[in-house]
């Protein structure tokens, strides 16, 4: 075992150690702070790259997995066992996590310039990073899950980083609360797969939770409905995916987590927390479809039905909420929402290396895309309205260059981004799926609403002239060169990195499964590849030229005006503005409940549970009345005048005990006569 997998605790260790340093950082040590925080960062991407090459050492001996376990604590007899593993999936997840994050963390220190907070920023980013980190490195479900409870902790703090605003502050507690609901699945699956397997360990020599030998077991055992202990468990860890990576029906915490500094947005819904779900369903891919390469019965099938199901829907009808967003961030909130979706859709349809793909790239342009959109923000003066911008292309030119690259790849451009090939991956493992059709037509659905909302977003900002900047004092400027350097670094990446998942050269999938890696053109002969990435390509196409044809080359239109497709069905359009009412339909039904319930708590609570306490507290008072007046006026009154007595009879007898000699032979002579004297009387009688 090599150095680097001893040492990979230093990966997530590094960034914590530096959010407990910055903890105890004043105010005014901000360079220290930012510091210590970008330094840790980078030691973890060296560390990180180390171990991705100790991995590519191994990539063609079947994705050798290396393992560093260790006994946590005793219970009795047993041992609670934690470790690390160190395989491609993991590799791959650190390097991208560290970079992506150093990009951001070197972004924040000119977008946060001139808050005041700006070292617990950096605190509770580095803290972020970390939990985020260990999460992927972890090689046991329990690790996984404090990671995984580590990242919701520091995301409402982040998202509620300027509580002073309400919005923020209720945005942070809704984002708690909504993923808690998915984390207590989550901890029912782990008791449930701990209490069957006997341990949470992932890979342990043959004896781990998802090895061959427990996976048989938990495939032949059945619960009470009939369904597989393996399908049970894997629906369980799924719901605690479905909260953390935004999934319907507990999407809706992430729009609004956008309350946060736009940063903290990108390192939400890019790089760590989203993505954590994903990984997961990826990690624990042997239990979700155990029957694949085991030789098993389908049981497990029935969860990756589920989860391609769940990531088909949510891809469509948040791309359809997109559609009518005026936020710039709100905008690209939705669509992670549903690429997020895609990346579930892939899981489910082709398995861990195309839901990966789409992860990694997506990971690049949108954090690209949530930076461009803080620098537009920055650079026009807090304001995040598209329809109060405009023309900012010529103000605001890297931006608008790099920016105009992150949407292009999100749209899926062919050929020229990575967007298009990871999520064509997706669309083509989906176009031959057994299980349904519906859920391609789903997503080539959300190829053409893709690229539609985000035509109208670049139109809307850098496109057209807005009078309120003709006004504005002072005009949108471009953000500095510190803000601006990760956006070019993040456009290189969204376009080199579909170089490594194209059917010529697909680099990343058999990196993943340790299989041979070859270049060979005849990729793209394989069953209707090239006929999926014509239709891709149709649909990319069409959904731009409807947005240009809507929003292009023309006036912009005043924000209070309607918007173009409002103009054609007014109905429709606010239906999606207001999300489809979900959150109008939980306010109505759980919120409310809950509120009625807790209402409905108090009251019994003031009226039964506390009269019942005020009537035991009056008895327990009257009853301790009375006992202190039969104690003062009965037992102490027969007890004193006992004590009276005692010391009457006590002074007569000590009379009789005076220590006088002559006392007491008179004493024993009368009582010598009085027996004599009894003695003739009984005698005579």
């Amino acid at each position: 075992m090599s150095w680097i997998v001893h040492n990979l605790w230093l990966v997530p260790w590094l960034p914590l150690l530096a959010a407990g340093l910055t903890a105890f950082t004043q105010r005014k040590h901000r360079l220290f702070a930012a510091s210590v925080a970008i330094g840790s960062m980078s030691l973890s991407l060296l560390l990180s790259l180390a171990a991705f090459t100790e991995v590519l050492r191994f990539g063609n001996q079947n994705a050798t997995k290396q393992v560093f376990n260790f006994g946590w604590f005793q219970v009795g007899s047993e041992w609670l066992k934690v470790g690390w593993v160190l395989d491609p999936l993991t590799a791959v997840m650190l390097v991208m996590v560290t970079f992506v994050g150093l990009l951001i963390f070197i972004y924040s220190v000119g977008y946060m310039a001139h808050d005041d907070n700006f070292a617990r920023f950096f605190c509770f980013l580095s803290l972020f990073a970390a939990a985020m980190l260990g999460l992927v490195i972890a090689n046991s479900l329990l690790l996984l899950f404090i990671c995984w409870e580590i990242v919701g902790l520091t995301s409402y703090l982040l998202i509620g980083f300027w509580y002073q605003k309400p919005s923020a502050a209720a945005a942070a507690k809704k984002a708690f609360i909504t993923t808690r609901i998915g984390d207590l699945a989550f901890l029912l699956g782990i008791v449930w797969l701990y209490s069957q397997a006997g341990t949470l360990l992932f890979y342990d020599n043959g004896a781990g939770c998802l090895e061959h030998a427990i996976l048989i077991r938990l495939i032949t055992q059945t619960t009470i409905f009939g369904m597989a202990t393996s399908t049970g468990i894997a629906l369980l860890i799924f719901c605690g995916a479905i909260g953390k990576s935004g999934q319907v029906p507990l999407h809706v915490w992430l729009p609004d987590a956008m309350e946060g500094p736009t940063p903290v947005s990108a390192l939400i819904h890019a790089a760590t927390m989203v993505a954590a779900g994903v990984f997961l369903i990826a990690r624990v891919y042997p239990l979700m479809s155990a029957h694949v390469g085991l030789d098993l019965s389908s049981a497990s099938a029935t969860a990756l039905k589920v989860v391609t199901w769940v990531g088909a829907i949510t891809a469509v009808f948040a791309a359809s909420i997109a559609v009518a967003q005026d936020d710039i961030k709100r905008i690209l909130a939705y669509s992670t929402v549903s690429q997020l979706g895609y990346m579930m859709l892939g899981l489910g349809v082709g398995g861990v290396a195309v839901g990966m793909f789409h992860l990694i790239t997506h990971a690049f342009f949108k954090a690209l895309l949530f930076l461009g959109a803080g620098s537009v923000i920055h650079g026009c003066d807090e304001e995040q309205n598209i329809r109060r911008m405009g023309g900012l292309r010529k103000l605001m030119p890297i931006t608008f260059a790099t920016y105009a690259v992150g949407m292009l790849a999100l749209c899926g451009f062919p050929l020229l981004f990575s967007g298009f090939w990871s999520k064509d991956a997706i669309v083509h493992a989906a176009s031959t799926w057994s299980g349904s059709r519906a859920p391609f037509y789903l997503a080539i659905i959300g190829v053409l609403l893709t690229a539609f909302y985000m035509t109208r977003q670049v139109i809307y900002v850098f496109f057209g002239k807005s009078p309120r900047f003709e006004r504005a004092v002072p005009t949108p400027h471009e953000s500095p060169a510190i803000m601006t350097l990760p956006l070019i670094i993040l456009a290189a990446f969204s376009v080199l990195l579909g170089l490594i998942g194209t059917p010529a050269w697909p680099w990343f999938s058999k990196f993943l499964n340790g299989q041979p890696i070859q270049f060979d053109l005849r990729g793209f002969s394989e069953s209707g590849i090239l006929a999926t990435m014509l239709l891709s390509t149709a649909l990319v196409l069409i959904g731009l030229g409807i947005g240009w044809f809507l929003y292009g080359n023309k006036p912009a239109p005043e924000p209070a005006a309607p918007d173009a497709v409002e103009q054609f069905s007014p109905k429709i359009f606010n239906l999606l503005r207001n999300g489809w009412f979900v959150d109008a339909f939980y306010q109505a039904t759980f919120v409310r409940f809950t509120i009625w319930f807790s209402r409905a708590c108090d009251w019994l609570d003031r009226s039964v549970f506390s009269g019942a306490v005020q009537f035991i507290s009056a008895l327990t008072i009257g009853g301790s009345r009375l006992s202190r007046s039969t104690d003062i006026f009965v037992v102490n009154r027969i007890f004193d005048q006992s004590c009276q007595e005692a010391v009457l009879s006590g002074r007569l007898l000590s009379r009789l005990q005076d220590g006088r000699v002559r006392s007491y032979l008179r004493i024993i002579g009368i009582a010598f006569a009085a027996f004599v004297l009894f003695l003739i009387w009984g005698h005579r009688g």
